[in-house]
């Protein structure tokens, strides 16, 4: 290969223009068919168009480009054309391939059915990942999923095969483990309808997590929008040692940048400490920068990717990765809108929480931190794995820390479970011991799936309500999010750390310095963590849970039955009238924190994912009312009564009155799902008005007409009453970057104004015009 690479460097230099179009596009022809997936033969890695569209951007910008800036313009849908301007403008691109989780993928199924289009025109792929609850073990709990969600996964595979999309089976494992195995690679640009999906950052690639209706965007073969991003730089030097692990790198950083900095950004890490993590370390560290609210995540093309990528059975996009290094390394000189610096020798091992994964501690400080704030010491659950931490190497740190008990008579005084990340990986720990050895110190092996990490846990050793500790590897730890119970404190760490408090049975114990003691009363530390980054013998693959889309769909039957409760064909909302909108009446005027999971909630909710009316009726229960400081509990502004939120909002559909919601800073931060943003236009919500915005839920309410604002004074916020009626007015000459006014009418017959902001472009405005996305992609078809 390096001979190869020689030649082609040689003939570019000394070739003139004819000779070199000759000669060199066919030294490169033996190269351009190498598949982007080994399920893809006809699909193609096209390193030499991203190459094309790089130089026509550099050269029009006149500057060097971050490695975020080569991919993201080195997918644009015109790079002689596009305006470029980093945090303004509104950039169409084309990303390579879409990938969607179970829970999300059947709303975006029923939008592309709905859109009527015979098949998808880039490489698609469904995971069935969150539909299976942790309850008493992976073969069990995979069973019984398998047996609940029989209609739904049915629906997803006859879909899959009608439409042309690959199907992984459930019990395969977490999309995004299986996304990094299988069809990430350097340079590649990938959307998922997940908020995790720049786990794939880990292995050079840009993924960024989307709504289902961008998600048909794309796979219905239409330019896909995206703000242009600012660019952070996160230079790294020094090397990880001892108990420090990739995960103590983005703990850091989001007590650096907290879950509102890195918003409208690709997080860019570089330098001379990146060669120190390993391949799936810096997918580690991409994943969670979704808690940062950044775009995406990534990391320039190195060895460690050319080894993970060789040892997953992709070694001929290794070679050509190499041959186009240039591509997916960072331009030397290139500038960053925001640089921060860590020396990964001088970093220490983080734990973060509770209740946010913002809120960073150093392990040797936690303990105290808690006594001070009356946090329960006594861990009742460690829980490892998850699509941020469940690698082989992981899985090997974690075990080589059991191993080290269980040879001085301990087990784990705290319960103790472990999430494979995917069938791969949990054949590959079951054949080299891991799983044996983990087992042997009290964990539970869970199915492969998302699984408590995303509130699928069938909990039952505290009641609800009961304050106590939890510690995990996963990346978010938002209130009641794992189990359901607001008063559970969850603390988000690397898997090492989890273990060890497992072990030790209490928050403030610290390994690097403490001691525990054996069976035989001798005291001992914990020697650190070790583990290989790869398996020395390859993966074992497991079972096949593949399932090829056939060449011709056609004939492929997908049914929805009218009387399910778990799936419902979409009706178009209704298109705008043409007026302002009057007398929107205030549904719920919300206090502080307001997530999807607030908006949202997942857990047993799950099951609605593809019944929009069923879903609907989760509709804002955790969301905090400013009026009483209660959830799910608001005033009906017609009856005088109090209720839940969705029963309200329904009344007032009912009655024909429209509704807005009002809210504070970073509304609608994490999980990326659209469901958020399809119930209030579903109940008769019209606008969503707040202090600030996370990127993807704005972006989901444009989808489906609804108009997300921001308030050009966040004072404004405290002029808006609970039981006020407000008039958004100017939408006649709705327009890019000319706030709109709302009228404020309380209920003593004042009324005062103020100005709303938007990040409308022309065509989202068009989508508010049409009611939604898929109308105006509908209207465009006739």
């Amino acid at each position: 290969m390096a001979s190869y690479c020689m030649t082609v460097s040689r003939l570019r230099l000394v070739l003139g223009d004819g000779a070199r179009r000759l000669h060199v596009c066919a030294a490169l022809s033996a190269k351009a068919n190498v598949a982007m997936s080994r399920f893809e033969a006809g699909s193609a890695v096209n390193y030499e168009k991203l190459l094309n569209n790089i130089n026509i951007v550099r050269k029009r910008l006149n500057r060097p480009l971050t490695l975020s800036e080569k991919i993201v313009y080195g997918h644009l849908d015109d790079p002689v054309g596009q305006e470029i301007a980093r945090g303004r403008t509104y950039l169409r691109l084309r990303p390579d391939r879409v990938a969607m989780q179970d829970a999300t993928a059947q709303m975006a199924m029923l939008q592309f059915i709905s859109s009527g289009l015979p098949r998808v025109a880039v490489p698609s792929t469904i995971h069935c990942d969150h539909l299976i609850e942790a309850q008493t073990g992976g073969a069990q709990d995979l069973q019984r999923a398998k047996e609940v969600n029989q209609e739904v996964y049915n629906f997803l595979a006859t879909a899959a095969a009608k439409y042309g999309v690959g199907f992984w089976k459930p019990g395969s494992g977490i999309i995004h483990q299986i996304i990094l195995e299988n069809y990430a690679y350097p340079g590649v640009m990938l959307i998922g309808t997940d908020s995790h999906t720049p786990n794939g950052g880990g292995l050079g690639s840009i993924c960024i997590g989307v709504g289902g209706a961008d998600a048909v965007d794309v796979m219905a073969g239409i330019p896909w929008e995206l703000k242009c991003p600012n660019v952070i730089g996160v230079k790294l030097t020094g090397s990880l040692s001892g108990w420090t692990s990739p995960k103590d790198v983005i703990l850091k950083v989001a007590g650096i940048l907290t879950v509102k900095g890195g918003t409208g950004a690709i997080v860019e890490y570089h330098g001379p400490g990146v060669d120190s993590i390993s391949c799936t370390g810096m997918a580690t560290i991409c994943n969670m920068g979704a808690e940062i609210g950044a775009t995406t995540s990534v990391f320039p093309y190195n060895h460690r990717m050319k080894t993970y990528l060789e040892k997953t059975g992709r070694k001929e996009i290794a070679e050509l990765a190499d041959e186009y290094k240039e591509c997916l390394v960072p331009d030397s000189g290139c500038q960053y809108d925001q640089l921060i610096e860590l020396n990964l020798s001088e970093l220490k091992p983080h734990i973060n929480g509770p209740f946010t994964p913002d809120l960073a501690h150093p392990v040797s400080e936690v303990g105290a931190t808690a006594q001070k704030n009356g946090w329960p010491l006594d861990i009742k659950v460690g829980l490892i794995g998850s699509c941020t931490n469940s690698s082989y190497e992981d899985m090997g740190r974690a075990a080589s820390l059991a191993k080290q008990a269980l040879d001085r008579g301990l087990k784990c005084k705290a319960q103790f479970t472990v999430t494979p990340g995917s069938e791969q990986i949990r054949a590959t720990i079951e054949r080299d011991g891991y799983a044996k050895i983990l087992r042997d110190v009290g964990g539970v092996v869970l199915a492969n799936a998302c699984g408590p990490c995303i509130g699928q846990w069938d909990r039952r050793d505290v009641k609800k309500g009961e304050k106590n500790t939890i510690v995990t590897s996963f990346n978010r730890n938002f209130t009641a999010r794992n189990d359901a119970n607001p008063a559970t404190h969850a603390f988000v760490t690397s898997p090492e750390i989890v273990t060890a408090l497992a072990i030790a049975g209490t928050l403030d114990f610290n390994p690097e310095t403490d001691y525990l003691t054996d069976s035989k009363g001798e005291k001992f530390k914990l020697v650190a963590p070790t583990g290989d980054e790869l398996p020395s013998r390859d993966f074992d693959p497991g079972e096949d849970t593949y399932q090829h889309p056939p060449t011709e769909g056609g004939s492929v039957r997908v049914d929805v039955n009218p009387q399910s409760n778990r799936l419902q064909l979409l009706e178009p909302f209704l298109k705008w009238d043409g007026k302002d909108l009057e007398d929107l009446q205030v549904l719920i005027k919300v206090k502080g924190k307001c997530t999807t999971d607030h908006i949202s909630a997942a857990g047993p909710w799950l099951k609605f994912r593809g019944h929009l009316d069923n879903i609907s009726n989760n509709l804002l229960i955790g969301a905090v009312n400013i009026e009483n400081d209660a959830v799910n509990k608001i005033k009906n502004q017609l009856t005088g009564e109090y209720g839940g939120v969705p029963d309200v909002a329904r009344f007032y559909k009912a009655n024909g009155v429209q509704w807005v919601v009002v809210g504070d800073e970073n509304y609608g931060e994490g999980s990326s799902r659209e469901h958020a943003a399809l119930e209030p236009r579903h109940l008769g919500g019209r606008a969503i008005i707040v202090k600030s915005f996370a990127r993807i839920h704005e972006t989901n309410l444009k989808k489906q007409g609804l108009l997300p604002l921001t308030f050009s004074d966040p004072r404004d916020y405290d002029k808006i009453r609970p039981d006020d009626k407000i008039s958004i007015v100017g939408l006649k000459s709705f327009a890019p970057g000319k706030p709109l006014a709302a009228v404020l009418k309380h209920s003593d017959g004042s009324s005062e104004s103020i100005v709303l902001n938007h990040t409308f472009n022309e065509t989202q405005i068009e989508w508010f015009e049409a009611g939604s996305a898929l109308n105006r992609m509908k209207q465009l078809q006739k």
